[in-house]
């Protein structure tokens, strides 16, 4: 319904939301000050023992600063009360005094329809109850005892027993007197297609109702008792009652049970449920049959920061669990998270508890992994990776997950995470690592490549990499981040070059990670994405500041051209310190004269990708063929063969 202009105002001037709040909580004197209505308490929902609840009741607002809940007066009574806005309203009016303004008729129309519909679905429980201790459901009786329900589990989950007719149900509320539009209102039955009396929706059932957090039943789950039965589970049709997408099995008594600090935990059926309820674990849900949607996760989020999924053990199972972190990663927020119980294979939470007990269930609950492993799992699990192009592609499909993720400071987290389990599988020699392959690149913040994770084998061998060249190749490094930083608009250009750059910093890779992430999502900024300090640090050489593509006002023609030129020095060199590296572990295989060959060839290769515009003031030597090397290139070409035993491999020197 609508209100009057002013009326909410009105409302919101008789009442004090410190007031409303002091009913549920108890204030921490030390911290609040009443008189200017700064208020303090452990927050009402979720457990603590600090006071992290702030209440401003001067500007009519709270926020816990532990779980992050916030909002106002009518938002209060809402996660409080669990009822909709209009029913807080309704509440805070009738404290402060105020009279309701008349409703909208439709919209009472359509409150009184609902309270009918919730009427006739209470009269099906009882029936249903009622029939489970009829002869006709000896067979169900007996299947429930099998799963271990006593009689009074039976009651306390009211479960019943549709019996194996056509109108059973139908002929029932009729004889009371029931509207036959109430009744297939409610789901319990369906108009016939050949013109005859409607039939019943469940028949030869165990019947499971569904009740909303407040209580009432609004749908039913039915087990089928024939084998041959088209459909094991079948749920209630959609009604203007039940919403399946945004329903839960068990969700008001799970609430109140993690509101006292039990885990959540969301299994796949309603037997799972009873089971882990039965077993003490009372703050347990079912998504009613279908894959777990964005609003269910979000009704398992307003109950606790980290629900544990679940699910059965076998292949199924874990299809639905990895379902769950595709809808979930978009939606995270701190403190909001999902975790992941996977069972032992072919065993759902009811099979082991009754095989295992209640205490193997709770170690597995709580030996729960985060959803990051989860996803790693499912992106590594049963593929080889020994190739560059395998590892690409986990790249690739890791970047992409990591994407999904709207918070900014989560994403981080998690390709941090990523970055290290990825180190871990292929630096200890994980499933497919080839010899020879190098170290893998790092994932950086926001699930980009940041660089290489530790020096590279080949080039710690070789005899060239001086603390000379490596200062060259960390300047040069920062040149094409800082130019980078300046042209964005030259990322998509270059994106492929920047992904192989083999950053030496940690500082480098944390920019590199970023302005890949940047190639990606530009609508961040930089500042959200690497720490300060790197970006200081990449600026920081005098080096740098006069580099062509960083001045002030450099085209984006002049940045091109100096980004060119700077990777391709950087490959051209590294490329032959490679060379240098392999020479030396083919020493073995070369005569003299070729090893000697190939070493000046290598050393010329380097000396000329060495060459800038500072080579005039270089000191040159003739080296092989007449070309010119640097007289510190020619010293480390002298050191590598002095490292070189030539008796050793049955050589004379040369």
């Amino acid at each position: 319904m609508s209100l009057p202009p002013g009326f909410m105002d009105e409302l919101r001037s008789r009442t004090s939301l410190a007031q409303v709040v002091g009913r549920k909580v108890m204030w921490d004197q030390r911290k609040s000050n009443q008189g200017k209505g700064d208020m303090w308490a452990p927050c009402p929902f979720h457990q603590e023992k600090s006071a992290s609840f702030h209440v401003d009741d001067r500007k009519g607002f709270y926020y816990c600063f532990g779980c992050h809940a916030k909002g106002d007066l009518f938002s209060f009574v809402q996660e409080t009360e669990n009822v909709g806005f209009m029913e807080a309203v309704e509440i805070l009016a009738r404290e402060a005094g105020m009279q309701m303004p008349a409703r909208d008729p439709k919209a009472q129309e359509k409150t009184d329809h609902r309270a009918k519909l919730a009427e006739v679905m209470e009269q099906a429980v009882q029936f249903f109850r009622l029939q489970l201790k009829t002869g006709g459901a000896a067979a169900a009786r007996e299947y429930l005892a099998g799963r271990g329900l006593s009689g009074a589990a039976l009651d306390r989950w009211e479960i019943g027993f549709a019996p194996d007719g056509w109108q059973g149900l139908w002929d029932h509320l009729t004889g009371k007197g029931v509207a036959e539009e109430l009744i297939l209102g409610a789901g319990l039955a369906k108009p016939s297609n050949q013109g005859k009396r409607p039939y019943d929706t469940f028949r030869n059932r165990i019947m499971f109702p569904i009740r909303d957090v407040r209580g009432r039943c609004i749908a039913f789950g039915g087990r089928a008792m024939d084998p041959n039965d088209n459909a094991k589970y079948l749920n209630s049709p959609e009604t203007d009652l039940f919403d399946k997408g945004r329903s839960l099995y068990n969700h008001g008594p799970a609430r109140e049970a993690a509101g006292k600090g039990q885990p959540l935990i969301v299994a796949e059926g309603y037997m799972d449920v009873i089971a882990l309820s039965e077993a003490g674990l009372a703050a347990s849900v079912a998504p009613l049959g279908t894959a777990v949607t964005e609003d269910q996760v979000r009704l398992l989020w307003r109950m606790h920061d980290e629900p544990v999924i679940a699910l059965d053990g076998d292949k199924a199972g874990l299809r639905a669990a990895l379902r769950v972190i595709d809808i979930a990663l978009p939606m995270l927020e701190a403190g909001k998270s999902l975790r992941f119980c996977l069972m032992p294979e072919g065993l759902d939470p009811d099979d082991l508890i009754r095989a295992e007990g209640a205490g193997a269930m709770r170690k597995l609950v709580e030996g729960a992994v985060p959803m990051v492993r989860l996803l790693w799992q499912r992106e590594t699990e049963g593929r080889v990776f020994d190739s560059p192009e395998r590892r690409a592609a986990l790249d690739l499909s890791l970047r992409e997950a990591v994407r999904k993720i709207a918070d900014p400071s989560i994403r981080r987290h998690y390709g941090d995470e990523l970055n290290r389990l990825r180190r871990a599988l292929f630096d200890q020699g994980g499933p497919g690592r080839a010899r020879g392959m190098g170290r893998p690149f790092a994932m950086g913040r926001g699930g980009r490549f940041a660089g290489p994770a530790t020096p590279m084998v080949e080039t710690k061998a070789s005899a060239l990499a001086a603390e000379g060249a490596a200062f060259e190749d960390r300047l040069r490094e920062a040149v094409i981040l800082a130019t980078l930083l300046r042209h964005r608009s030259l990322l998509p250009e270059f994106v492929a070059d920047l992904e192989r750059l083999d950053t030496t910093d940690p500082d480098h890779a944390a920019v590199q990670g970023a302005l890949l992430y940047l190639a990606g999502d530009g609508s961040l900024e930089i500042e959200t994405l690497c720490p300060p300090h790197a970006l200081e640090k990449v600026h920081a050489p005098a080096h740098v500041r006069i580099a062509p593509g960083v001045q002030p006002h450099a085209t984006e023609d002049v940045a091109r051209m100096s980004l060119a030129e700077e990777f391709a020095k950087l490959t051209a060199r590294r490329g032959a310190e490679r060379e240098i590296a392999e020479a030396i572990e083919d020493v073995e295989g070369l005569v003299d004269e070729g090893l000697t060959w190939r070493l000046g060839q290598a050393a010329e290769a380097r000396a000329a990708a060495e060459r800038s515009g500072q080579e005039d003031r270089a000191e040159y030597d003739t080296g092989p063929n007449g070309a010119r090397i640097r007289r510190e290139e020619k010293s480390a070409f002298s050191a590598l063969l002095d490292r070189i035993d030539f008796a050793k491999s049955g050589r004379r020197e040369p």
